[in-house]
Order: structure tokens, then C-alpha cells, then sequence
């Protein structure tokens, strides 16, 4: 059963990846798995803490920068603790006209693994992502959520599972839940 959380997000993102052409694509994907279900051209996984995103790009053998058509961080960006330059270091690992998506929880309980550091809405995400060199125009950011979803998130047992019957997924814009972008490089 599917996290209430993540449901309007999966499935916008889905979309967002499709789009894209995935069989053609050379990915990497940050300390998730998430990826594994489209069938990317190449797909490659790195995980901390052998690899970790807020040092540096990931290098070759030659000690240059790896080259990506797609990097993919689910639910990761909130327990860096230097997303900043995280999000610069997965740019300099795109290739031109490459894409970066990310998605991130807003409203969650706390859950240090290893750290827990920060939440975004899809302002906050898209303001990251301009920061971290990103031109705004290629930049495509979302948030859903509402009140009932933040209330189940209070319950134990953390995090929610869908109940198809009985949870809403009406997006109230003002109780964001989750937000996810997708950044294109120029």
C-alpha cells in the first residue's frame, strides 16, 4: 500500500519522467531506488555514506565530474545537511539540456536517518534550485496536500498508508504535505 504521502507526488512525477523519453536516458539516482521501475537506457544508484552529495560530484576514474541525462532524489534532500551545494554538485554532474528531480517531504513528522535538516515547499524548491544555478523558465515545481493528510501524519505508525476509501487527495494549497520539481539545465 502506497504512503497517502506520496501518492499526487508519484504520480505527477511519473509523468514528469515519461516525458522525458526514459528509455533513452543515462541515469543516476541519490541513495533511492525509486528509479528503478522506468526502464532507463543506464541506471545507476549511489548511496551514502560511500557516496555523498554535499562533498562533491561524483567522479570518474579520471577524477572529472560523471555525466547524467537524469539525477533523481526521493525524499533525500531533507537530511542533508548542505543542500545547497548538494544541489550544485548534482548540476555539475548534468549534461546540457540534463534534468534534475527531486521530491521532498513540507509537513512530516521528524525522521532523523541519519539527520533530519529541512522542508520545502515548491517555492522553497524551485528558490533552491535557482540558487544552485538553475534558470527559473526551466524549472517546474509542485506541492499537494491538505488538512486531513497532516492530521494522519500525527497518527503512530508513521507514515500513513493510502486508504483509497477513506482519504482524501483534494490539494489544498495552503497545507502543503509534500513538493517535487523538476529542473532542467540551459
Amino acid at each position: 500500500m502506497p504512503s497517502l504521502n506520496r501518492v499526487k507526488m508519484m504520480k505527477a512525477s511519473r509523468a514528469m519522467i515519461r516525458a522525458l523519453g526514459p528509455e533513452g536516458l543515462h541515469v543516476a539516482e541519490i541513495s533511492g531506488k525509486w528509479g528503478q521501475q522506468f526502464g532507463f537506457g543506464r541506471y545507476e544508484r549511489f548511496h551514502f555514506p560511500k557516496h555523498d552529495i554535499c562533498l562533491g560530484p561524483y567522479l570518474d576514474d579520471a577524477g572529472q565530474p560523471r555525466r547524467f541525462d537524469l539525477i533523481l532524489a526521493n525524499q533525500v534532500w531533507q537530511h542533508l545537511d548542505r543542500p545547497y551545494a548538494a544541489t550544485r554538485h548534482v548540476r555539475e554532474m548534468l549534461r546540457p539540456s540534463g534534468h534534475f528531480w527531486l521530491a521532498v517531504p513540507f509537513f512530516v513528522p521528524f525522521h532523523a536517518a541519519p539527520a533530519d535538516c529541512s522542508r520545502w515547499s515548491a517555492r522553497g524548491l524551485k528558490n533552491l534550485l535557482i540558487e544552485a544555478g538553475f534558470d527559473e523558465n526551466g524549472i517546474e515545481a509542485d506541492q499537494w496536500g491538505n488538512r486531513a493528510a497532516a492530521k494522519r501524519n500525527l497518527e503512530p505508525g508513521w507514515p500513513p498508508a493510502y486508504d483509497r476509501e477513506s482519504d482524501s487527495l483534494r490539494n489544498e494549497p495552503d497545507m502543503p504535505i509534500c513538493a517535487w520539481a523538476l529542473a532542467r539545465k540551459t
